[in-house]
C-alpha cells in the first residue's frame, strides 16, 4: 500500500508535468501553422501587387514615384524573415503604399472603370480579407500559448522547455485596419 502512495506521488507531478510540456508542444506547433497561413494569404498579395501597379502604370505614366515606392515596399514585406512584430511594419508601411496606388487612381475615371483594375481591385480585397481571418486565427493562438506560458505552474513547464513568449501580428494604426478599396460608380 505504501509503494502504491509513493508511486502515485511520484508519478502524478511526472504524468502533469508531460501532459503540459505536450500542450505546449502542440500549441508551438499551431502557431507555426498559423503563421504559415497568413505567410501563404501574404505571398498571394505579393502577386497582385505587380499586376496593379502595371495597369496604374499603363494610365499613370508621370505617377512613377508613387508606383516605384509600393513596388519597393512590397519587396520589403514580401523578403521580411524577422517576427510578426517586424512583418506587421513592413506590410503596415505596404498598406500605406498601396492606398496611394488607389488615390492615383481616383484622379483616372477610364481606369476606375478598366475591367484588370477592377478586377485586381477585387481580389486584393478578398485577399486582404483572408488575411484578416488568418491573423485573428494566428493571434488567437498566439494568445493561448502566451496564457500557457505565463500560467503558473505551466510556466515552470515552459521554462524549463525553453518555450519563448511569441508575439502578435498587430497593425499599428486603426487606418490601417481598413481593407483598401476604391468605389467607382458604373459609367452607364
Amino acid at each position: 500500500m505504501e509503494y502504491a502512495v509513493v508511486a502515485i506521488a511520484v508519478l502524478a507531478p511526472l504524468v502533469w508535468w508531460i501532459a503540459v510540456y505536450n500542450r505546449l508542444v502542440r500549441l508551438r506547433h499551431t502557431v507555426t501553422e498559423s503563421w504559415s497561413d497568413i505567410d501563404v494569404e501574404l505571398r498571394r498579395r505579393y502577386e497582385l501587387i505587380p499586376n496593379l501597379v502595371e495597369t496604374v502604370r499603363g494610365y499613370a505614366r508621370h505617377e512613377r514615384e508613387v508606383l516605384e515606392k509600393v513596388v519597393a515596399l512590397r519587396n520589403q514585406a514580401m523578403h521580411n524573415q524577422g517576427s510578426a512584430a517586424a512583418q506587421a511594419k513592413d506590410e503596415n508601411a505596404l498598406m500605406a503604399g498601396l492606398r496611394s496606388v488607389f488615390a492615383v487612381a481616383e484622379s483616372y475615371p477610364t481606369l476606375r472603370s478598366d475591367a484588370n483594375f477592377l478586377a485586381l481591385q477585387q481580389e486584393l480585397a478578398v485577399t486582404e480579407d483572408r488575411i484578416a481571418a488568418a491573423r485573428r486565427f494566428f493571434n488567437g493562438n498566439v494568445r493561448e500559448l502566451r496564457n500557457l506560458r505565463q500560467s503558473f505552474p505551466s510556466s515552470v513547464v515552459a521554462g524549463m522547455a525553453g518555450v519563448e513568449e511569441p508575439s502578435f501580428f498587430e497593425l499599428d494604426d486603426a487606418n490601417e485596419r481598413i481593407v483598401p478599396r476604391v468605389r467607382v460608380q458604373d459609367p452607364r
